[in-house]
């Protein structure tokens, strides 16, 4: 088995039996990619049966010195040991060598927040007499309000805004299902958006359960989204560095500063596991001192 001929069948397996979204998959082929990039380069001959440790290992000195930061590495490294993983559910290969190869050390860096007067300062920016306007305001709403990845919002259906209920059911990653909340201000903004800028678009078929479109009445590309935050942010000349997972970020802090137990955070976050959700509480100095003076005998 040659390496496109594995790339094919490993993008294969996590999009049909993994049921990763399409952006997983594409990240988990840009990781092999960098792999048969550094192959085709200093071991030709080298087919994915035929790689040892010592292959890998110089394929980390390679990343290093290519300048790929430890945390971009680390992830590379995780995407190959999943692709030998599947090589050996096939039987492609007999043995793994990724098994003793070592991810570098990376600290974790605690996400940017916005606090909520920056959130309002951004979203009163917006110009909403223009055509976008309201589209726009609707959006940063909806993220805030509802802890949304930026592929849910895009992806966001039509029908599933149960606005009665309060509530959006929202597809994210492996096809997982939830009800998220959402918030009178940002229902209110949808249903503004949807009845007076949304209703006079030609909308393209296939776009027709799209929340929000752009001017040609497709699907906005997740780029715009940060293209849209982008501007709003040097419009406010607000100093941090923020992206649309900033706005998720913030949704969480809020949740856990006003008292939320992280088992609720991590359901509406949709996190598989709660190791992740746990680094809100680092970012709550209160909520940190609260649970050392409530459960630690010296205090």
């Amino acid at each position: 088995m040659n390496w496109l001929e594995s790339k094919k069948g490993y993008e294969t397996f996590l999009r049909i039996e993994k049921s990763l979204s399409p952006n997983s998959v594409s990240a988990y082929v840009n990781d092999i990619n960098k792999l048969i990039l550094f192959v085709e380069e200093h071991y030709p001959d080298l087919t994915p049966e035929t790689v040892k440790l010592a292959h890998l290992r110089k394929f980390v000195e390679w990343m290093n010195q290519n300048g790929i930061s430890p945390r971009t590495q680390a992830r590379t490294i995780s995407g190959v040991k999943s692709f030998y993983k599947f090589l050996l559910i096939e039987e492609a290969v007999e043995n793994d060598p990724t098994t003793l190869l070592e991810s570098p050390r990376i600290g974790r860096k605690l996400p940017e927040i916005l606090t909520d007067d920056e959130i309002n300062s951004l979203i009163d920016a917006i110009d909403v007499t223009k055509a976008e306007g309201l589209r726009n305001r609707a959006i940063l709403e909806t993220l805030y309000s509802c802890g949304l990845r930026v592929s849910e919002l895009v992806d966001l259906k039509v029908s599933n805004l149960h606005f009665e209920q309060e509530f959006l059911r929202i597809a994210g990653k492996g096809e997982r299902e939830r009800l998220v909340p959402i918030s009178k201000r940002a229902i209110e903004d949808i249903k503004k958006y949807l009845v007076n800028s949304r209703k006079k678009l030609v909308i393209e078929k296939g776009y027709e359960n799209v929340v929000f479109l752009n001017r040609r009445g497709k699907k906005l590309s997740r780029v715009m989204i940060f293209t849209i935050i982008k501007n709003l942010a040097d419009k406010i000349k607000l100093e941090k560095s923020i992206s649309p997972h900033t706005f998720r970020h913030s949704f969480a802090s809020a949740l856990v500063q006003g008292g939320a137990d992280l088992r609720t955070v991590q359901e509406m976050l949709g996190h598989e596991s709660i190791l992740t959700t746990e680094i809100y509480a680092h970012l709550d100095k209160e909520y940190l001192k609260d649970t050392v003076n409530r459960f630690h005998p010296r205090s």
